[in-house]
């Protein structure tokens, strides 16, 4: 062909551009919904587990009384928790946490655990509990976390749980906006609601979580609450919550109904387990019904920012020291168990089980710290080893070493000496996009 006459060929680069334009056109709006849908991890700690008490039993002095009855049993079966840990710095490590946090995240119980009260018992409750709440964050004795558990938004306990709700966040409210920064970090009427959120139990329909979507928005506008300042989980214990009748999966439409106000999804052992059929003496965490409702929960929840929490044991830490030694080492395995499978809290009903908590928590991350720190290092500095990392499980490691820092099991510095990533460092692998 002659030099300088036309091929008839577009030119490759004009061609991508054009193409490119169009193809953004024609995606912008999936491209949108998508980052309205998954925005990705919730920033912010998570808290390694919820603590279940009856709001009978809920007082200002609660967790430091939770942290001296949990270290009393290390005290009085030291032998057998030191046989299930095996090591002892991480012993040294559990007891200074029950001494300065013994609970991350408190759960005032309104609902199975507050059985047998009388509608003027629950009003009563509902203002000592959040006046105590509100006092021990006062005093600095509260858990970094909190909220309360409704009844349900069925038609039987509707008006009860809509009643403890309106008045619980009042009463909340107005002490923080009246304690200021002592009641919690900022100002104003929504001040005693940070890290504050609500449990909506036995959720059987989308509507149901719609309908508290609305509730939440009411509450804010007619109390003077900053928008967005009330947040609820949805606790995952019916089976229409995870198959609807039409065969979906409804769970993940109640996620996308509940929006950026859904901070989790947690699993309830017990009540699932019993309606789908399961004999008392096989129900359990463990079962293959309750693998599968969490495992259509993690799927749903993927990319969310939606975070989720296994259920609970029931066998408690009582009694002799064979019985207290035995259900140590059922919960301590139970919740190796949860964050081997990524689930990174779960429910605690009882002080005793405490120490099982956080010495299984800081075992799991202390054990995989050094090949962690080793990989992600190998990773950042293109070095080959005998893992061929890749983007996603940079983030994997980088996630893993962050909770290990958020929960205690970890320094810092043990991090950045491993990988000489700082924190910052670390938030940009787990989640580019942030």
């Amino acid at each position: 062909m002659p030099e300088g006459e036309a091929s008839g060929v577009a030119d490759p680069a004009v061609l991508a551009a054009s193409l490119l334009g169009e193809l953004d056109a024609r995606l912008a709006a999936a491209d949108a919904a998508l980052a309205r849908a998954y925005p990705g991890e919730r920033p912010g700690r998570q808290p390694v587990h919820t603590v279940y008490v009856p709001a009978h039993r809920h007082t200002a002095g609660l967790i430091p009384a939770y942290g001296a009855a949990a270290l009393d049993l290390l005290d009085e079966h030291a032998d057998r928790f030191a046989a299930i840990v095996r090591d002892p710095d991480l012993v040294a490590r559990v007891r200074d946490k029950l001494a300065a946090e013994p609970v991350e995240d408190l759960r005032v119980d309104f609902e199975d655990g507050y059985a047998g009260r009388t509608d003027a018992d629950e009003d009563a409750d509902v203002v000592r509990s959040a006046t105590a709440l509100a006092e021990s964050r006062a005093k600095g004795e509260a858990a970094p976390f909190g909220g309360i558990r409704i009844k349900s938004l069925e038609a039987p306990t509707r008006a009860r749980s809509i009643k403890t709700l309106t008045s619980y966040v009042a009463t909340l409210a107005g002490a923080g906006a009246g304690a200021g920064a002592g009641a919690g970090a900022g100002a104003g009427a929504g001040a005693g609601l940070d890290h504050w959120v609500v449990t909506l139990p036995k959720v059987t329909s989308v509507d149901q979580v719609e309908a508290m979507v609305h509730a939440c928005d009411v509450l804010e506008t007619e109390l003077g609450l900053g928008r967005g300042a009330l947040a609820f989980e949805v606790q995952v214990e019916t089976p229409q919550s995870i198959l609807g009748p039409d065969g979906t999966a409804l769970v993940a439409r109640m996620i996308q109904a509940a929006g950026r106000r859904l901070a989790g999804l947690h699993y309830g052992t017990y009540d699932y387990s019993a309606s789908c059929g399961i004999a008392a003496g096989q129900q359990s965490l463990e079962h293959p019904v309750a693998d599968h409702a969490k495992l259509v929960m993690q799927a749903a929840a993927a990319g969310t920012g939606v975070r989720l929490s296994d259920g609970s044991t029931n066998l408690l830490p009582v009694g002799g020291a064979d019985d207290v030694g035995a259900a140590w080492a059922n919960h301590h395995r139970l919740v190796r168990r949860s964050l081997e499978r990524g689930f990174y809290q779960g429910w605690d009903l009882h002080p005793g089980q405490l120490p099982t908590r956080y010495a299984a928590t800081y075992a799991f991350y202390r054990q995989g710290l050094a090949r962690a720190t080793a990989r992600l290092a190998d990773y950042t500095r293109n070095t080959m080893s005998g893992i061929a990392d890749e983007p996603a499980t940079a983030r994997a490691l980088a996630a893993f070493l962050l909770r290990a820092v958020d929960c205690g099991a970890v320094d810092e510095a043990e991090v950045v000496d491993g990988t000489t990533l700082g924190t910052d460092a670390l938030h940009s692998l787990a989640d580019p996009r942030h």
